[in-house]
């Protein structure tokens, strides 16, 4: 690969960015990525800052190569997070999920790296406008938190590009070095890659799961909760629940309530898979194994050069 702009912006090998998912991104992860040569990121979205600040002390030891944080600029204590993230000399951030004016130039000021993500247009000339150094357009296929837009990945890509002049990263559906190609030949620099690395030894989350993503099928997950907080999820009890209450005609004060608080812990950190939250992408269904990190960063690099030097050779 030859080193673009995502490569030379993180000083990585490759142009692969591990997302920051609640309850699967701790420091194990995240130094599991870098050391292989990728972009790991710890995910704040489900730590207090004492705990944020642990985690990026054991990444610091864990790992000699760039590594960067996720935050959901919702989160209630923010401007605690990212106390810990200048005094702890974090040197790439990611934000999502909110105004990228309120941080970008707090971040940049401390010498962050400061990357936003967006699921419309819209929002990538907004985080543009704010002064980031990279955009990530994520597309419905993601898990977790997503757009209210359902634009695909392979229709969101190249109407971002055509709107920004900074690198540009994809997101959403990427489950394989074929899906990589796919996107930077339609203008990505780099990927973002979530659900996969959610099926690794190192990710935080509960065994039961990884397993439960490993077991899904096509079909199995779907975007909900718009009117609260979309989010992709897998259909499990908790999901019917949720199905039935808009049967009934819920109002958002409803769903909220019936969402309540800790869900995607109760899912995905504790294991529980009736009453937990199983936020997960649409390419879970592609996902067939759980694997070390570093193996999942080689299969992405190989399968790259594969599928390249097969379409090479189409005349």
């Amino acid at each position: 690969m030859s080193k673009n702009r995502v490569i030379r912006l993180f000083e990585i090998e490759y142009p692969i960015i591990q997302a920051g998912m609640v309850w699967a991104s701790g420091w194990r992860l995240a130094s599991a990525v870098s050391n292989a040569g990728g972009l790991g990121l710890i995910g704040a979205g489900s730590m207090y800052p004492d705990v944020l600040r642990k985690h990026i002390q054991k990444c610091k030891k864990a790992t000699q190569k760039p590594f960067g944080v996720n935050v959901p600029l919702l989160y209630p204590d923010i401007d605690q997070l990212m106390e810990v993230i200048v005094e702890e000399k974090v040197p790439i951030v990611f934000t999502a999920a909110g105004n990228p004016k309120l941080w970008t130039a707090f971040l940049k000021s401390h010498g962050c790296t400061v990357v936003h993500v967006v699921s419309s247009v819209k929002f990538a000339l907004k985080a543009q406008e704010s002064g980031v150094d990279a955009i990530v357009a994520e597309g419905f296929e993601a898990g977790g938190h997503n757009g209210r837009e359902e634009t695909t990945t392979l229709t969101l890509i190249p109407l971002v590009k055509k709107a920004i002049n900074i690198p540009l990263i994809a997101a959403g559906g990427i489950g394989s070095g074929a899906a990589m190609l796919a996107v930077m030949a339609l203008g990505a620099e780099g990927v973002q890659v979530g659900s996969r690395f959610v099926a690794t030894h190192e990710a935080s989350s509960h065994p039961h799961f990884k397993q439960a993503v490993i077991k899904a099928q096509q079909g199995d997950t779907e975007l909900t909760l718009k009117e609260v907080t979309p989010v992709r999820l897998l259909k499990n009890p908790f999901y019917q629940k949720i199905k039935a209450l808009y049967q009934e005609g819920a109002s958002p004060e409803q769903l909220q309530e019936a969402l309540g608080r800790g869900r995607a812990k109760k899912g995905m950190f504790e294991g529980d898979l009736v009453e937990g939250e199983l936020e997960i992408g649409q390419v879970a269904a592609q996902i067939e194994s759980i694997l070390p990190a570093a193996a999942v960063v080689k299969e992405f690099v190989e399968t790259y050069h594969l599928t390249l030097a097969t379409l090479s050779k189409i005349n």
